[in-house]
């Protein structure tokens, strides 16, 4: 019977593209059918960095090229740019599931269900790039996500209000407008890839929404109060200013937390 926690850790750590989407796909399914143990398992966790494969070559944030669709080149370098952004979650709910070993087996069947459903994303968008005459790594990308990450590996409540209720959740604010774009040029293939994620994406902020609730009650704090402290800190610059209130609150956010963010 394999232990969960080392299943996480060969999915984080595996740079081979496709033994990593492998590896995802089967971890989940043992964990699914219960077939693991929740056996502590030490290793250096403070060395255990995700592994990817050489490329994409990751530039900052700022030098990320603006994209236009309405040529292919610019189609598929948008497309990649979302791979990517699935790729880093497939690393981010392995990390969480490994990284944060005292929580009830509930967390672990969440997170790695969050997991297999990124997998399924960045499958599906690389055979949409591929049909472009293009592959993930083609591009250039960013690697501000993983960056937050490092900055919360230390603390679950703060890596639960941060990843998913803050960086996460900003998908569910611009995905409608994506869906927008590429139905105005009748990409119907990417606006149908678009849509599914962002239904599961509003789960997936919600296990975050779910879970920071958690600890916010284990540790005797008032949880609105305590995510506005952290967005003050955490919240990007840059942020959307059309809150996609719907989908924020079937993903667990609050009036009052919607209220915060759209006065910020």
């Amino acid at each position: 019977m394999d232990n969960i926690f080392y299943l996480a850790h060969q999915c984080l750590r595996e740079s081979n593209l496709a033994d990593k989407i492998l590896l995802s796909i089967n971890a989940a399914k043992k964990i699914n059918d219960g077939d693991i143990n929740f056996d502590y398992y030490k290793v250096d966790i403070e060395s255990s960095n995700p592994g990817r494969p050489e490329k994409p070559v990751l530039i900052s944030p700022k030098n990320v090229p603006k994209r236009n669709i309405q040529t292919i080149e610019g189609r598929a370098a948008m497309i990649h740019s979302f791979a990517h952004i699935e790729f880093n979650a497939i690393n981010l709910a392995w990390d969480l599931v490994f990284r944060f070993q005292d929580m009830p087996k509930e967390f672990y069947h969440d997170w790695s269900q969050v997991a297999v459903e990124e997998t399924k994303h960045f499958n599906m968008l690389r055979e949409n790039l591929i049909s472009l005459g293009y592959d993930y790594g083609d591009f250039p990308a960013h690697d501000g996500l993983w960056t937050i990450a490092e900055k919360t590996q230390h603390d679950i409540l703060l890596r639960l209000a941060v990843v998913p209720r803050i960086m996460e959740a900003r998908g569910l604010d611009v995905t409608p407008n994506l869906i927008a774009r590429f139905r105005s040029i009748k990409d119907d293939d990417t606006v149908s890839i678009l849509e599914l994620i962002l239904k599961e994406e509003i789960g997936h902020v919600n296990f975050g929404s779910k879970w920071f609730h958690y600890m916010c009650q284990k540790n005797n704090y008032n949880p609105e109060e305590k995510f506005m402290e952290i967005a003050d800190e955490f919240l990007p610059v840059s942020k959307t200013k059309n809150i996609n209130y719907k989908a924020r609150l079937l993903a667990g956010f609050s009036e009052t937390e919607l209220e915060y963010l759209a006065a910020t």
